[in-house]
C-alpha cells in the first residue's frame, strides 16, 4: 500500500525530528548558535524541497526503506 506525500512528510519528520515539531528545532538549534541555526533553517527548507521534488513512488520506496532499516535495530 502506498503512502501520500504528506503522509511521507509527517513519517519522515517523526523520524528525524521526534518529538520536536521541525520548526521549534531550528528555534532551539539557533538559540544555541545563530551561525548554526541558520544552518538548521537552510536544511529544514531543503528537506521540505526534497519533499516536494521527489516522485511520488520514491518518497514511498525511502521511506518505507528507511523505517524498515529502523525496525532492524
Amino acid at each position: 500500500m502506498s503512502i501520500s506525500k504528506t503522509e511521507a512528510k509527517q513519517l519522515l519528520e517523526r523520524m528525524i525530528f521526534d518529538i520536536t515539531a521541525p520548526d521549534d528545532w531550528v528555534q532551539d538549534v539557533w538559540g544555541l548558535s545563530p551561525l548554526m541555526g541558520d544552518s538548521a533553517a537552510k536544511l529544514l527548507d531543503a528537506f521540505y524541497a526534497l519533499i516536494d521534488c521527489c516522485p511520488d513512488d520514491q518518497l514511498d520506496s525511502l521511506v518505507k526503506g528507511l523505517y524498515r532499516e529502523q525496525l532492524e535495530f
